[in-house]
C-alpha cells in the first residue's frame, strides 16, 4: 500500500469510521477496489499522480463498476496525506452520513 492507502486504511480498519465495515483491495468483477464498503456499494479509490495519465482506463471501470451498482469515490493521494478528515467527511457525505 501507499502511504495514502495506508493512512486512509488506519480510519477506514476495524469499523473506525462511524461503525461502517470497509474491505482493503476487495475483487469486484474482473477489478480489484482499493477500499469498498459492501454494505454501502461503495468503493473508494485513492489515485496518484499516474492515474492523470490513465483517464481512459479509469472511466471505462468507473462506468462498468457503477453499472453493477456501485458508487465509485476517487481521491487523490495528496488530498489524504494533507487532509484525511475532509476525505472521510466526503466518504460519509457520499453515503448519506454526517459526521458527528
Amino acid at each position: 500500500m501507499t502511504d495514502a492507502e495506508l493512512k486512509l486504511w488506519n480510519e477506514l480498519r476495524a469499523k473506525r469510521l462511524m461503525g461502517l465495515a470497509f474491505r482493503r483491495q476487495m475483487p469486484i468483477d474482473r477489478y480489484i477496489a482499493d477500499f469498498a464498503c459492501p454494505d454501502h456499494k461503495l468503493i473508494i479509490e485513492v489515485d496518484g499522480s499516474q492515474h492523470g495519465e490513465r483517464l481512459a482506463e479509469d472511466a471505462v471501470r468507473t462506468a462498468r463498476l457503477t453499472a453493477l451498482g456501485w458508487t465509485v469515490l476517487r481521491v487523490w493521494n495528496d488530498d489524504v496525506l494533507r487532509d484525511i478528515d475532509a476525505v472521510c467527511t466526503h466518504i460519509l457525505r457520499t453515503i448519506g452520513r454526517h459526521a458527528p
